[in-house]
């Protein structure tokens, strides 16, 4: 089979390359072409059409500044696909750009397969009818989504969830905590309390200061900043007193009593490590604002998206100093608080299955193409 696929940012070129790992297994005459980047690139053994560099435009201005290039990408997108003359386009999140492509490829007679929904059903749901209407089979990453799309009289699969994958077979691999402190100069005797700030610009600049001056309310304890070494150094000066570990947020999980997460994945990952977590978010007032008035969802961190109520505390846009000292206070010092929000994570786990999302999902396109 020959495989078309679409991924536009780094975590989608993660799924990405897992997912053509397993493709290879299962259909040994794969063959592939894609947008995405350097992880793709190494399981595919060729280099992308575009690269996720190239792509990755993220907020209002950033896509009005590159709409050149967007609309560009969008041309050379159409026009590879079209010639390569695949059996299959498969679409990895990145909404904005795959959409476009799902209606071009499905007017054109290609079949269409997307892997990782956008979250429309926290905003903007009527993309559920673009769905429908230029999607043939969608993949879902969280069990309530297919309920969502049954909404609207579309089926969805779920087969398991990639970060679970990801979280789990970090955590099969052998780990000398003691060692790993030492090496960085942390004290093995002092609880660890980590720091994940996010990954983008704006989550630094608003929630980095927030989590150091809650950091120097606990003198016995030590903060450990998961850094992102693709991301301006001078974005970490406020944490220059606490230890960073760059490019490896598990490390810092795995050494942390507790931990301090800005919205998004990581609040996930932190709650499969098993770490009780504050949540937090924060961005400019008219963004804000704006979001109030177009976001649709009770819950903004995963976890208690998933449980369908408030398992961690999510902290927003206001006092966040005073909220989050007061959270981690009651999370160090109740240990009945503590071991429940571990008993809900547990529930969590149980919730989204075991791993093997990937294989999964590659046997079941393979099946799909092959007998349709």
């Amino acid at each position: 089979m020959k495989y078309f696929l679409i991924a536009g940012e780094a975590s989608g070129d993660i799924h990405g390359a897992n997912l053509i790992r397993e493709l290879k297994k299962v259909d040994a005459k794969a063959q592939f072409s894609f947008f995405g980047g350097d992880s793709m690139a190494a399981e595919a053994g060729t280099k992308p059409l575009r690269h996720i560099k190239d792509m990755a435009f993220m907020g209002a201005w950033d896509v009005i500044k590159n709409y050149g290039k967007i609309k560009d990408n969008l041309r050379i997108c159409k026009q590879k696909i079209t010639q390569y003359q695949p059996d299959v386009v498969i679409l990895i999140d990145y909404p904005g750009f795959n959409l476009k492509i799902a209606q071009f490829a499905h007017n054109q007679g290609f079949r269409v397969f997307y892997y990782i929904s956008p979250k429309i059903w926290a905003w903007n749901k009527k993309r559920a009818y673009k769905i429908k209407r230029f999607v043939d089979r969608m993949f879902v990453i969280f069990p309530f989504e297919v309920e969502f799309y049954k909404k609207y009289d579309f089926t969805a699969e779920y087969l398991g969830n990639p970060t679970v994958d990801e979280v789990y077979g970090y955590q099969s691999v052998p780990f000398n905590e003691e060692t790993f402190m030492r090496g960085y100069g942390l004290n093995s005797q002092k609880p660890v309390i980590g720091l994940l700030p996010g990954s983008r610009r704006q989550e630094l600049k608003y929630l980095l200061p927030v989590m150091v001056r809650v950091a120097q309310k606990f003198p016995d304890y030590q903060f450990v900043v998961a850094g992102m070494s693709l991301l301006p150094k001078q974005l970490y000066n406020v944490a220059r007193n606490l230890t960073i570990i760059w490019d490896n947020s598990y490390d810092v999980l795995k050494i942390s009593y507790a931990a301090i997460v800005t919205s998004g994945t990581a609040t996930l990952e932190t709650a499969l490590f098993g770490v009780p977590q504050i949540v937090l978010y924060k961005t400019g007032w008219l963004q804000f604002l704006i979001g109030r008035l177009v976001v649709r969802v009770k819950f903004f961190s995963l976890v208690n998206i998933i449980l369908g109520r408030q398992a961690v505390k999510e902290l927003l846009q206001r006092s966040l100093v005073k909220r989050t000292t007061k959270e981690l206070a009651r999370i160090l010092e109740d240990y009945k608080y503590y071991r429940r929000i571990q008993a809900d994570y547990k529930e969590m786990a149980d919730i989204l299955g075991p791993a093997g999302s990937a294989e999964r999902t590659a046997s079941r396109i393979f099946e799909l193409l092959s007998t349709e």
